[in-house]
Parts: structure tokens; C-alpha cells; sequence
């Protein structure tokens, strides 16, 4: 630290100078980070490296000193002392011994900040309250705060203007209690006063106090108290703080008055995940008060945190579950009336006429439909649900609701109309819907509402008015069901039904790729390649795609003029090879649209597509391509991937070269695999092999290739991630023509053959993006396509090494203390040379 040592007077001073400083929060920010790191890299030494950190470095208290003298000190640079004061602080020698200088009491008691005018400034009592905080780790800081009448400030501040200095204030409180108990008891507590240690009721009573208020903000004060103490604290001694409130908790329940629903929904859902509570029945006989006597609204979230918990009752279970189908199940009956199938609950949690009020105002209605439907998403996310569910009837209110929004149902029941009336085109609704559609494709039950579904999915897909976000959602869960009815068609009917459908499907998707919008164009590509990837072994789906009209608009779109439509239709046109992989094709198609056709096309598109997100997808697809499908002669391969990697060398975006270099790592496995022994990948040679360079026939293959000149100048990349890879990769190929054990790299490079010029390449590769012109032809240097050179570059140079190089951060200098130190003295502008050179 001695550099930063010499520098750190100089930014104190610079910082504490009265004039405005020209520092950034952000450098500030990082000066504190540095000084939490200092004082916490030896705790388990015997020195104490903070109080070390202090009595080396006097500077320290003399800026605290400094600040505290100055008239009208900045906020920001008041509220960076107070928070490095805690941070030291939080070291009990340290924190006696800033006592000692009598600098505490002036930071954190009545005759400091709290006292001035920039007490005004938010940024001045969030950095008081973070600097308590800090320090807030022992006995000494405890009995500090509570005698200097700390305490009473942050009960203040839990009421301040700021949310930010709020929170943080109760966050505190919370923290100050745990230190309490934790350092002032030693047996176990009850909920009479008398077992508290003093600080702990002095914040214990009041809690209680302010829940007992007349004033709704300091009920809402302590309701966030509690949650974080429940959510953060699982002590077993909480339950006595319960004990104290739960009464209180009750009532709110009942009084229409209480306006904070939703911090009490927060605050018993943080208590149920404690296990502290995970046997006591008065409580959950609360959380079932809650769930009847909450608004829907604020029992929702409630409903779905207990049923995501584990080892609750079952009846508690039962009662969540209904708050969350209630909704749904005043759609089902608002849907028809007479009622035509039953509903979704034989009871309800509370009273249903709730239920209907919210879903007759046009305020309420989309918010509890999406909340509700969001929670019913997530719930089904979930690997196993705690209670059963008829999944058939929650799966028919939902494509009511989908009917509702597009105006095909026309129900007969007053409150049907009106839920009807309000949720006409409304997108978020359709949306949140959709998600629970596609999430219900992969429940049991619910194959004998296939075509009425599909009949509500095709509704969408053909009409003109559904929006281009709500098409997507509905592309998603078509393709999920479309999976699905696969494995549906069993019987003839359903087999000639499951064909209707498809056709259907295409038909609709048709028009979509001859959109005029762009992004539904984009969106219909996107849904017919997941499409192919889920469905490429269905007879039915393979049969239709290929005769009707899709592959030849698919094609039309690769020269759309918008370019996320040309990427897209790259996807959707090289997925084509995966059908001709699938099955035997006819005659007519497989010339057409054959994988020698497909893979000439594209790589027309990589060489010549002015923008980048074609190419990016051209080369993604080959290595996807190649990866799992392509099963073509080694020669025919080798001929692919020279041509790409050529092509992409002088591609000008990091991503497609890098994309490049996955493409020689999968061809690299590849060809090992075929020609090497059976480790892979990159497994090592043999050393019979190895023995004659000219029978190592993977190595003849990467030359051929010119997979060396594309790595060798890769490795030189500016782009980090290209280089990185590049190396990756070489060493690998090293490793694996030169196994463990083999003596590698013992030859001095400077003693290698000039012809081969391989200690210029090691200098060269050094250098990294600072090589500029990388010969990579025969005629200079290194000839990248002789195996005898190659064998010799992988033999040589350490490109662990360099691996290692590259792997450095680019800025692991820049963010170096040292230059963090130099960064604030540039900024505060101290030097008369920064002062004059304003202009």
C-alpha cells in the first residue's frame, strides 16, 4: 500500500478543502469499497488491520477533524465521513479509539450533523443512518448509539420524506435489536418485559406503541419494521415478539380502517416462511383470518407464498388455493346463465359478491385478472402442487377470459356483459392469459378441450386486430399445444381432427408471414422454427410444412428489408435441414429445398448481408447445424468449414468471428473423433502417430482447412472474447497432439528453425491486438497450412501462458487503488495546471 499511502493525505486534504469538490459520487463510492476491503482482509489475525489502518495513517482524523470545522461542509462529502467513520467503527479498537479522539460523539451525536443545516439533506441522514449501520457490530457501538440519544433519531427518520432513508432506518432498528438480544442475553427469552435487554425494549415497546397509534403511518412504520425483522431474523425468541402483537395483527383484519392490507399480507407471509412458526397453530388460524378478510387484490400474493411453501396445513393450503380461483371461478358463472358447467369451487373463501364488485369496475377488474393469473403461472411452475386441482376447469375460465377479450362470447348474465364490455381487446389481460395457456399444455386432463382450445387459439392467429405482443404470446402457446395433440391423435377421428388443426395452423401462419408489420413477420419466423425443432418427427406437421406454401415464403423473407426479420428467416430457412434430416423427402422438395441448396444460400448471406444480426444468425445456425444434424463425408465438411471460417475472418463484428471459432472447436471434435482414437474431445494422439507428422491425418485436415491461420490470427483479436477463445482453443489442439506426459515446450524457442519462423509467432502473439497486418500467407514468416510447422507451434509455444495474459482484465490497472486515488485528485482539480486548463 505504500503508493497509495503518499496519495491517500493528499485526496483527504482535497476531499476536506472548503471550496466545492469536483468528485463524483461514483469515486466516492469506490473509496469506501476500498477502505471495507482494507479493514476486512485479517480478521483472523491477531493485529487489528483497522485500528492498524488508523494509527498508520493520522490523515485519517485529521480529515475527520477537518470536515467537522468546516462551515458549510458539502453533503456529499459529509455523508462519505459519517459512512468511512462506521466502516472503521465497526472495529471495537478502532471504534475506542476514535472515541478516545472525542471524533464519534462529534459525527454521530446531538452537537454534530444532526444539529445543521445539512441535516436538510437527504444524502446526509441516509450517511448517518449507513454509518450506524456499519459500526453496529459490537457492545461499545451499541451503548454509544443508545446513550446518545441515537435511538430516538432513527425512530424519527423511519418517517422520513425519503423512502430510501426510511427503509434504511428500519432496516437498522431491526439490526439493532439483533445485536441487543444477541450480545445481552444468554438465555432464552419470554415475552415479559423484564427478560429484554434494555435497548431491545425500548425498540420492542415501541413497535407496540405504533401499532396501537391512531396515526396509519406509524402503524405502516412498524408493519415494515416487522416484515424485515421476520424476513431477515429466524431467532427463536421472534416468537415472543409475536406473541406481543399478534392480537393487534388480528384486528387490522377486521377493521375496515386500516388502510395497510398489503404490509400485513407481507408481514405474515415473512412470518410463515420462518420455521420458527412451522407448528404453531394460532398462527396459521391468523393466516386463514387473512386470507377471508383481505381484499382479493392483497390476499393473492399471500395465497401463492404459503402454497409455495412446504409442510403447511393442508386446510391453509385449501383456503390459498381458493382465494386464487375464486376470480376465476366468478368468470365460469358469469360466463353463461343459465349455468352450463359447474364452477371451479364448491365454496368460497370469502363472500363472492367481493369477487364480483372488482370485476365490475373497469379499475379493478384487469388488475385482479392479471394479478391472478400471474400467480396462477407461477403456481403451476411449481414441480408439484400441495393440493389438487382441476386443471379442466381452470383451463375453461381461462379460454373464457380469451373469449371475453375478443369479443367472441356474448353471455347472457348481467355481470357477464359487463366483464365482457371491459375486457374487449384489452392486451394485458390477453397476455397474462395466453401465459397460463401455454403453462397448462404440460398438465394432465385437459385432452378433451383440445379443439375448443385450438378453436380459441385460431381465433387469435387469424384476426386482424390481435396485437403484434399478444400474436407472440399466442405463437407460444399454440406451439406447446400442437406438441401436445402429437401424442392426441390416437384414433382415426382424432387423427383427421389433429390434421384439421395443423392445416388450420398453417393457413393462419401464411398470412402472418405476409404481414405488413414487421414484427409479426419476425414473430411468425421465430413460432414456425420452434415449431420445426419441437415437431420434426411428426409425420403430420413434416407432411403439411412442405406442401404448402411456408418453405417458399420463408425464403422471400431472407431478403426482407427490415434485418431482424432477415435473422429470423435465416433461423426458420436453415431449420429446413433439420426436416430433410427427420425423413425421407420427395422428389420435388428435396431439390428445392435439399441441405446442399439450404447451406449454399446461407453462406451467400454471411459473405454478403450488409447488417450484422443476419450473419450472426447464418453462423449460429451452422454450429447448430453441425453440432447435431450433419452427417455428411469428413471431406465434404472440411470444404464447409474452410469456406465459412474464410469468410468470417474478415467478418468486422467480435460476434460472428467468434462464432467462427465455435465452429472450429465443433469441427476440431469432430474430426478427431472420426480419424483420432476415441477420447474426445480433443483427445490425445497417439504417439505412433505423432511420431510421423505427415501420417497425422487430423493435423493434415486442420491445414487443409486453414483452421491454424484463423486461430493464429484470432488470438491477436482487439475484441477480448475472440482472443480468449482463439487461445482456448490452441491449447487444447496443444494438448491434445502433445499428451500429458509428453516433454512440451522444453525446447528454447529462440532455438527453433528459422524457416519456421516460430519465435517471431510467440513474439508476435505477445503483442496481441497490438500486431497489426498478421501475415497469414505462405510466404511470410510461417506457413499456417504446413503440418510440420503447426506440429512445431503446438509444440513450442506455452499458450497456457498466454492464456493466462489474456485472461487479465483490461482494466486491472485502471481500477487499481492507486489510480483510484489519482482518479479524485485529477477530479478535485487541486493543481494550479487543472485550475487554468478549464477551457
Amino acid at each position: 500500500m505504500a503508493d497509495e499511502r503518499s496519495l491517500l493525505p493528499r485526496v483527504l486534504a482535497a476531499l476536506a478543502d472548503p471550496r466545492p469538490p469536483g468528485s463524483d459520487d461514483t469515486c466516492l463510492e469506490k473509496l469506501l469499497d476500498w477502505f471495507r476491503d482494507l479493514t476486512g482482509q485479517a480478521e483472523s489475525e491477531e493485529s487489528d488491520p483497522t485500528l492498524k489502518l488508523v494509527q498508520d495513517n493520522p490523515c485519517l482524523t485529521e480529515f475527520f477533524t477537518s470536515v467537522l470545522a468546516l462551515p458549510e461542509p458539502s453533503p456529499c462529502i459529509l455523508s462519505f465521513t459519517l459512512r468511512l467513520a462506521g466502516i472503521l467503527a465497526a472495529s471495537k479498537n478502532c471504534f475506542q479509539h476514535l472515541q478516545q479522539e472525542k471524533l464519534l460523539l462529534k459525527l454521530f451525536g446531538r452537537d454534530g450533523p444532526l444539529s445543521s443545516a445539512e441535516w436538510e439533506d437527504a444524502s446526509v441522514r441516509s450517511g448517518w443512518l449507513e454509518g450506524v449501520s456499519s459500526m453496529m457490530y459490537h457492545q461499545p457501538a451499541l451503548h454509544f448509539i443508545s446513550s446518545s440519544g441515537g435511538i430516538d433519531v432513527i425512530f424519527t427518520l423511519q418517517g422520513d420524506p425519503s423512502l430510501f432513508v426510511a427503509s434504511v432506518a428500519s432496516s437498522l432498528l431491526v439490526q439493532i435489536l439483533v445485536l441487543s438480544i444477541a450480545s445481552e442475553t444468554t438465555e432464552p427469552l419470554s415475552s415479559k418485559d423484564c427478560d429484554w435487554p434494555a435497548c431491545a425494549q425500548i425498540i420492542i415497546k415501541h413497535i407496540e406503541d405504533s401499532l396501537q397509534s391512531s396515526s396509519a403511518s406509524c402503524i405502516e412504520q412498524s408493519l415494515k419494521l416487522l416484515t424485515i425483522l421476520f424476513r431477515n431474523c429466524h431467532a427463536t425468541w421472534t416468537e415472543a415478539i409475536w406473541l406481543g402483537i399478534a392480537k393487534q395483527i388480528e384486528s387490522f383484519l377486521t377493521e375496515k380502517t386500516v388502510q395497510a392490507q398489503h404490509m400485513l399480507a407481507n408481514l405474515l407471509l415473512n412470518v410463515a416462511r420462518s420455521p420458527v412458526f412451522c407448528d404453531t397453530s394460532s398462527f396459521w388460524a391468523l393466516v386463514t383470518s387473512a386470507l377471508e378478510h383481505l381484499n382479493p387484490v392483497h390476499a393473492g400474493p399471500l395465497a401463492v407464498g404459503i402454497l409455495k411453501l412446504y409442510q403447511r396445513p393442508q386446510d391453509v393450503n385449501m383456503k390459498a388455493l381458493t382465494v386464487l380461483l375464486q376470480p376465476m371461478d366468478c368468470i365460469l358463472r358469469a360466463a353463461s346463465q343459465p349455468l352450463e358447467y359447474t364452477g371451479l369451487l364448491d365454496e368460497s373463501v370469502s363472500d363472492p359478491t367481493t369477487v364480483e364488485s372488482l370485476l365490475s369496475s373497469k379499475s379493478s377488474c384487469v388488475n385482479l385478472l392479471c394479478q391472478t393469473l400471474a400467480h396462477l403461472e407461477e403456481l403451476l411452475s411449481l414441480v408439484s402442487l400441495p393440493v389438487d386441482l382441476s386443471y379442466t376447469s381452470l383451463l375453461r375460465s381461462v379460454m373464457t377470459i380469451l373469449q371475453f377479450c375478443n369479443g367472441f362470447l356474448n353471455p347472457a348474465s348481467p355481470l357477464g356483459s359487463t366483464i365482457s364490455r371491459i375486457l374487449i381487446n384489452c392486451f394485458r389481460v390477453q397476455r397474462s392469459a395466453l401465459d397460463v395457456l401455454a403453462a397448462l399444455a404440460e398438465q394432465r386432463d385437459c385432452d378433451s378441450l383440445i379443439v375448443s382450445l385450438f378453436d380459441v387459439l385460431l381465433a387469435y392467429l387469424e384476426s386482424p386486430n390481435t396485437n403484434p405482443t399478444v400474436l407472440k404470446k399466442t405463437f407460444r402457446a399454440t406451439s406447446k399445444w400442437l406438441l401436445r395433440l402429437q401424442y392426441w391423435s390416437c384414433s382415426n377421428n382424432q387423427r383427421q381432427q389433429a390434421e384439421k388443426i395443423f392445416e388450420a395452423v398453417f393457413l393462419a401462419l401464411q398470412k402472418r408471414l405476409c404481414s405488413p408489420c414487421w414484427e409479426v413477420r419476425d414473430s411468425s419466423l421465430e413460432f414456425i422454427t420452434d415449431l420445426i425443432k419441437r415437431l420434426k418427427g411428426c409425420d403430420v406437421f413434416r407432411q403439411l410444412l412442405l406442401s404448402l406454401k411456408v418453405p417458399r415464403l420463408i425464403e422471400n423473407l431472407l431478403e426482407d428489408p427490415e434485418s431482424y426479420v432477415r435473422a429470423s428467416a435465416v433461423t426458420a430457412f436453415g431449420h429446413l435441414a433439420f426436416i430433410n434430416g427427420s425423413a425421407p423427402q420427395s422428389p420435388v422438395v428435396e431439390n428445392q429445398y435439399n441441405n446442399e441448396n439450404i447451406v449454399t444460400k446461407l453462406q451467400e448471406i454471411l459473405s454478403s448481408d450488409p447488417d450484422v444480426f443476419p450473419r450472426r444468425s447464418v453462423i449460429s445456425f451452422f454450429n447448430e447445424w453441425l453440432r447435431d444434424v450433419h452427417t455428411g463425408e469428413l471431406e465434404d465438411t472440411e470444404h464447409f468449414v474452410s469456406r465459412v471460417i474464410q469468410t468470417v475472418e474478415h467478418d468486422p463484428d467480435w460476434e460472428v468471428r467468434l462464432g467462427g471459432l465455435e465452429l472450429v472447436e465443433v469441427f476440431c471434435t469432430y474430426t478427431i473423433c472420426q480419424l483420432g482414437p476415441p477420447e474426445c474431445p480433443f483427445a490425445p494422439i497417439s504417439s505412433t502417430i505423432t511420431s510421423s507428422i505427415h501420417q497425422n491425418e487430423p493435423l493434415q485436415v486442420f491445414c487443409r482447412a486453414k483452421l491454424f491461420s484463423f486461430l493464429f490470427q484470432s488470438v491477436c483479436d482487439c475484441d477480448k472474447p475472440v482472443a480468449e477463445t482463439a487461445c482456448c482453443i490452441l491449447l487444447r489442439l496443444s494438448n491434445s497432439f502433445y499428451p500429458v506426459g509428453t516433454l512440451k515446450g522444453s525446447r528454447e524457442t529462440e532455438n527453433a528453425p528459422e524457416e519456421h519462423g516460430i519465435a517471431w509467432l510467440q513474439r508476435t502473439l505477445k503483442q496481441g491486438s497490438l500486431a497489426q497486418n498478421f501475415p497469414i500467407d505462405g510466404g511470410n514468416r510461417v506457413d499456417f497450412q504446413d503440418p510440420e510447422s503447426m506440429m512445431l507451434a503446438l509444440g513450442t509455444i506455452d499458450f497456457k501462458e498466454l492464456h493466462n495474459e489474456l485472461n487479465k482484465s483490461s482494466d486491472h490497472v485502471e481500477k487499481s487503488p492507486q489510480s483510484l486515488l489519482q482518479d479524485i485528485l485529477a477530479a478535485v482539480g487541486t493543481t494550479e495546471e487543472n485550475e487554468a486548463d478549464c477551457y
